[in-house]
């Protein structure tokens, strides 16, 4: 067994009468970043609560630092785990610093208060995540980027060696799509985070990921380094769906097709072959 997070046999059912996920085994090195990815229900958020600890498994083993899931409380496991949830709802009342130093109520003292060094934390990953400029606002007067920067602060707060991100570029232009990923992986490189996040983005994940975990619905898994598992084959396979792929230097990228430029093509091959 190796890896902070290792997967052993994997099968979880919502129902007794079907699987979402079927026989997943995978693991993740200390302060790997790996990406899942794949169709609409094939069970990527199931997996994430899976992992947090949120459900539990029909069968198979979930390891997090050497230690089984089943054996933490809720409050150790939230030292080792922070989530991210998809479309994070703003926490009524509170400003930006507050909802951030809710992630450090595990660490409280007896006396439940925070301590000089839990406010320093706190600082540290508002800095990080470039919120510090707006600690003291509401939290419902932020943009939805801005928002998901102040819960991504809040889980590096937490100061866990782990992240667990629910499509956290969900409904983000461009440029916050980037900034996110960006500040992951300077979380990565210079915090030494373990960094997990489900995304239909594939080419942020071929662009910042370290591995991939492709699930289909078929209940199969593929995983491996990103540049093997997120092959044009893989992707044509798994979606369903035809894909341009292409390179920009050492990164690889991935356009779908539909039907109206795969009508297109055959018409310009037709009249440049007549």
């Amino acid at each position: 067994m190796s890896g902070i997070i290792h997967v052993q046999n994997l099968s979880f059912g919502y129902t007794t009468k079907s699987l979402v996920l079927k026989d997943i085994s995978f693991s993740v090195p200390s302060g790997g970043f790996l990406a899942i990815a794949g169709p609409n229900g094939a069970g990527k958020s199931t997996l994430l609560n899976l992992i947090c600890g949120a459900l539990t498994p029909r069968s198979g083993t979930i390891i997090i630092d050497a230690a089984p899931i089943e054996s933490y409380s809720t409050r150790t496991l939230a030292a080792k785990v922070a989530v991210v949830r998809q479309e994070s709802v703003p926490i009524f009342g509170f400003s930006v610093v507050e909802t951030v130093l809710m992630a450090r109520t595990p660490y409280f003292g007896t006396a439940g208060f925070e301590s000089q060094a839990d406010r320093e934390i706190v600082q540290d990953a508002l800095e990080l995540t470039d919120t510090a400029g707006f600690a003291s606002r509401p939290l419902t007067s932020l943009s939805s980027g801005e928002r998901q920067r102040v819960f991504i602060a809040r889980a590096l707060a937490q100061n866990s060696p782990i992240l667990l991100l629910d499509e956290p570029t969900s409904f983000l232009d461009l440029k916050h799509q980037v900034g996110i990923y960006d500040l992951l992986k300077a979380a990565q490189f210079g915090k030494g985070k373990t960094i997990v996040a489900v995304t239909h983005d594939i080419n942020l994940a071929c662009q910042y990921c370290d591995q991939a975990l492709l699930l289909g619905t078929d209940g199969l898994s593929r995983h491996g380094p990103v540049s093997e598992v997120l092959s044009t084959e893989q992707i044509e396979n798994v979606f369903g769906v035809e894909i341009f792929a292409g390179r920009i230097g050492q990164e690889g990228f991935f356009m779908p097709l539909g039907k109206l430029a795969k009508d297109r093509a055959r018409i310009e091959a037709k009249t440049g072959n007549s």
